[in-house]
């Protein structure tokens, strides 16, 4: 897998990035794991999407930010958007085949993340113990 030396990246230039990485970048950002999860059980529409994703945490992601991951998403064959011609108009958000993979794999890192945490809070702070220690000796 080659991996672009670019920094920062503009909304073009993400195109260039090794498509490995990329995929992998917008599957486990902050929002896109929430959404998969989500979307794992059952469809959304936008709002109670929104809403169950700031229950995670209790961090709210913007509208802006919630439709930009959809999209994204959208775009890699991960959701699919509903778009039902009623007024008012009604979407609904589900996951494609390929999304449920994806989503499957998420959630299983997640739970991991949940079930290993202590020990993860534990190596970190023996870490910084030592790190500590050496840079007083120093």
């Amino acid at each position: 897998m080659a991996v672009s030396n670019q920094g920062a990246r503009t909304a073009g230039d993400g195109e260039a990035m090794c498509p490995h990485r990329l995929l992998l970048e917008h599957v486990t950002s902050r929002w896109g794991v929430l959404v998969l999860i989500e979307l794992l059980d059952r469809p959304h529409r936008f709002s109670e999407l929104r809403r169950a994703i700031s229950r995670w945490g209790g961090r709210v992601v913007s509208e802006k930010m919630l439709t930009q991951t959809l999209q994204t998403l959208e775009r890699d064959g991960m959701v699919h958007r509903d778009a039902k011609p009623v007024i008012p108009p009604r979407v609904d958000y589900s996951l494609t085949g390929l999304g449920r993979e994806a989503a499957q794999q998420v959630r299983s890192l997640a739970a991991w993340t949940e079930e290993r945490l202590d020990d993860v809070e534990k190596a970190r702070r023996t870490y910084d113990e030592a790190r500590e220690i050496r840079s007083r000796a120093s």
